[in-house]
This record gives C-alpha cells, sequence and structure tokens, in this order.
C-alpha cells in the first residue's frame, strides 16, 4: 500500500530535528540577508558585513546537516547555539537579536532532539529490566580521619 504524500512527509520529518533545523536555516537566512541590504548602505558597512554573510550561511548549513544527517544533530546544535551567540557582537547584534534568538533557540532544538525507539517485534511497549541484584559491599575501615584519607 502506497502512503500518501502527507504522510511520507509527516513520518520524513519526525525521523529528524526538523524544526531546530528549521530555525537554524531562518536564524541563518536573517542574519545573512541583513548585510545584504542596497550598495549605498553595503559601501558604507565595508568589510564588516563579511561575518555576518559567512556565519550566515554556516548556519543554514548546519540547519541543513541537522535535516539530512540526523545523527551529527548534537554537533550541529551546538555549533549553531554558538554562531548564534557570536553573530549578536559581530552582526548587527544577531540580526537584531531575531537572528540570535532563533539560532539559539533552533541549536538548543537540535540538540536535544531524540529519535522515536523502534518498536519490539511483538508490539509491546518496551518495559524496564528488574534492578540489578545488590552486591555485598566490603565494611569500611575505622579510622579518625572524616575525609577518608589512609594514614
Amino acid at each position: 500500500m502506497l502512503l500518501s504524500r502527507r504522510q511520507r512527509w509527516r513520518r520524513w520529518r519526525r525521523s529528524r530535528p526538523f524544526w531546530g533545523g528549521l530555525f537554524a536555516i531562518l536564524a541563518g537566512a536573517w542574519i545573512c540577508v541583513l548585510p545584504l541590504a542596497p550598495l549605498k548602505v553595503m559601501l558604507q558597512q565595508g568589510v564588516a558585513g563579511i561575518p555576518s554573510v559567512l556565519m550566515g550561511i554556516v548556519m543554514v548549513v548546519l540547519g541543513l546537516t541537522a535535516w539530512f544527517s540526523p545523527p551529527q544533530r548534537a554537533l550541529a546544535g551546538v555549533l549553531t547555539t554558538l554562531i548564534a551567540t557570536a553573530a549578536l557582537v559581530l552582526s548587527n547584534l544577531g540580526g537584531f537579536l531575531i537572528g540570535t534568538l532563533l539560532g539559539i533557540l533552533g541549536g538548543g532544538l537540535m540538540f536535544a532532539w531524540q529519535p522515536y525507539a523502534a518498536q519490539r517485534a511483538g508490539g509491546a511497549a518496551p518495559t524496564a529490566d528488574p534492578a540489578p541484584p545488590r552486591i555485598a559491599s566490603p565494611p569500611p575501615t575505622p579510622h579518625s580521619d572524616p575525609q577518608g584519607a589512609q594514614p
């Protein structure tokens, strides 16, 4: 039975950190677009606009990495958060704070995302393992030092 497009989209979207990647892409686009203003404004800005464009491009790439390579989500999330924080200082207050806030939110969502656990063959939900048996530990050695240092 063929799945409808909507079901395939939903399955794809849920199998990766979709919202974290989307926020990272939006943050990168926002930070990258602000320095690409009309030519008169860009000439006044000079070389200072280059870090903004580079940080925006890297954030877009990190968002796409989270989408298309979910095992790399933790690294992409941490780097996105760091770049968004650096953009606050290096890039027009991080896209007038909007880009920084979107980047921090996206990086956090990417880092925190976990894939669903696979269902067991019987269809039953996974159960917790019983508590491991207790192993008797040797009695402590009596001495006068409260820190536990041996003489």
